[in-house]
């Protein structure tokens, strides 16, 4: 190869490596993000498999494709054309799904008794193990998620329970998988009982969640639950009763649905977007230097993280907005809650499990506080009426009376979760924000408010937090540098990192109680 054209390549991959004129070497990533490929032939096998238990259903599905399409056209996958169209009255948009969705939902059985009865209304519950209808799904350009759930005493053979409440359970597959620098990855006790049915399948506990991992046709899937790993309540499921539940989910997976689609690249970490000019008053600490002394277990730093895992927009309507410790506060004089610098708390004390944080025990996420109205306001400023806004286009996770709303987003590029907490769970009931709500980047869906268990069970902040699809399943990551990168986006200026602080930490001003350190809410998984 001629030497100029080798130097010009050389010049040309320097380039691309090195960081932008005036970064630092702690600039802020984007996240690394594999992608994964479908064996679409096992997939038409089994489900021609599980088609033909039904003869009557099976005359009407064609399996020979037409020869000469590419493998992402329609006419390739007669079959799985036939399912989607069959099956999308019961999951909307299933087709949308670039993988094979596995349900816990027997097609062919269904078909054969509407067949037989007319398009009535059979009783969904009898062709998906007992499980009630679904309770959420939505199927994207990058995977699938659903949530079902089993009411107390349903399912035959299942054994008595002390939880009264349904049993929720989620399932997530996803051509995308985040890469993290994961201590805990790939951990857990095989499970003999469901071993034919998936050889690679594990068991874990893993951040309040009982977990099912396994691949299928290529893919990654998780089946959890969220419970205490503890003595079974009637208010809190413990993971021991869990278990049945989440085995009786597996063993009824079926596949329902989905479609190929053009194959995915590998997504590799660059550098984010953020703004060039300086912002004029805002600073904050870096990432994982968190009030010295509020660590889990004694820990005395959080967990640095430079990835802005999404490119969001700011969860609070308007600017000044506070990123600080809600539970630990410093003694300073003519402090105020509302002042810069910014400050990290991802792994502050409490207990519940963040794999990330070296105590393996966190908040979780980052507490925000709005800025006070102004004096003299004549913008209708209500320090109660502060909004909430949805960070991005995505869809709502949420059962009523559930504290926590969580915002799913699922493209091309993105499987990524983000979470809201202490706004009135009657309040978003009565708002409609409730499982399968579509909402806009920027929509207003509630107010910063105090509510933990009940109103004024804290301070009033909103709790945020980002979760990332992996081969463990959901995961809680930093969002303290995604939420620096979306403030500088909504104040249109860069800030300034400072610190870390220097010196011993001032004296603890409050914590939480005990009784709130030392919990966890059985559908929340924990904020303060």
């Amino acid at each position: 190869m001629n030497r100029k054209v080798v130097s010009f390549i050389s010049c040309w991959l320097a380039a691309l490596l090195l960081p932008p004129p005036g970064a630092h070497a702690d600039e802020f990533r984007t996240p690394s993000i594999s992608a994964t490929r479908v064996e679409w032939r096992a997939v038409l096998d089994q489900l021609q498999q599980e088609i033909t238990s039904r003869p009557a259903v099976a005359a009407n599905f064609t399996f020979a494709g037409q020869r000469r399409v590419p493998a992402t056209d329609p006419r390739s996958t007669p079959a799985l054309v036939q399912l989607n169209a069959a099956t999308s009255p019961l999951f909307p948009g299933i087709a949308r799904s670039p993988i094979p969705v596995l349900l816990p939902f027997d097609p062919a059985s269904y078909l054969d008794a509407r067949q037989g009865a007319g398009p009535g209304n059979l009783p969904v519950a009898r062709y998906q193990a007992d499980f009630r209808a679904v309770d959420l799904f939505d199927a994207g350009a990058s995977g699938y998620d659903a949530v079902f759930s089993l009411d107390p005493g349903a399912g035959d053979g299942m054994p008595p329970r002390t939880f009264a409440k349904p049993v929720e359970v989620q399932i997530s597959g996803s051509i995308l998988v985040y890469d993290l620098a994961d201590r805990l990855g790939g951990k857990g006790e095989p499970v003999k009982a469901l071993a034919a049915q998936f050889p690679d399948i594990r068991r874990v506990i893993r951040e309040g969640y009982l977990r099912y991992a396994f691949t299928r046709f290529g893919i990654p899937y998780v089946v959890s639950i969220q419970c205490l790993d503890s003595a079974p309540r009637a208010k809190r499921l413990a993971c021991r009763e869990a278990t049945p539940v989440a085995e009786r989910f597996l063993k009824a997976l079926r596949i329902v649905g989905g479609q190929p689609s053009q194959p995915r690249g590998d997504i590799a970490s660059g550098f984010a977007d953020r703004p060039i000019t300086p912002a004029a008053d805002f600073s904050y600490r870096p990432s994982g230097d968190i009030v010295a002394g509020s660590g889990g277990r004694r820990q005395q730093g959080g967990h640095a993280d430079l990835t802005a895992y999404s490119q969001i927009r700011f969860p609070l309507e308007k600017a000044p907005a506070f990123a600080h410790s809600q539970s630990f506060a410093r003694r300073k004089a003519g402090a105020t809650a509302d002042e810069y610098p910014w400050q990290d708390n991802f792994c502050e004390a409490r207990s519940f499990e963040v794999g990330q944080c070296a105590s393996g025990y966190g908040h979780q996420g980052q507490d925000i506080r709005p800025g006070a109205c102004p004096a003299g306001s004549k913008d209708g400023c209500d320090p109660r009426q502060q909004a909430v806004v949805a960070v991005r286009d995505g869809i709502v996770i949420r059962s009523a009376q559930q504290q926590a709303a969580t915002l799913q987003v699922n493209t091309r590029t993105e499987h990524v979760r983000f979470r809201y907490m202490h706004m009135n769970p009657s309040v978003m009931d009565a708002d409609g924000l409730l499982n399968g709500r579509r909402v806009a980047e920027g929509e207003k869906i509630g107010v910063v408010s105090n509510y933990l268990d009940h109103p004024n069970g804290t301070s009033r902040h909103l709790h945020f937090d980002v979760q990332v699809f992996t081969r463990d399943g959901w995961l809680w990551v930093n969002p303290y540098t995604t939420l620096v990168s979306a403030y500088e986006r909504l104040i249109r200026g860069r800030g300034r990192e400072i610190g870390p602080e220097p010196g011993p930490a001032a004296a603890i001003a409050h914590a939480l109680p005990d009784d709130v350190l030392h919990r966890i809410d059985t559908h929340e998984g924990g904020s303060n």
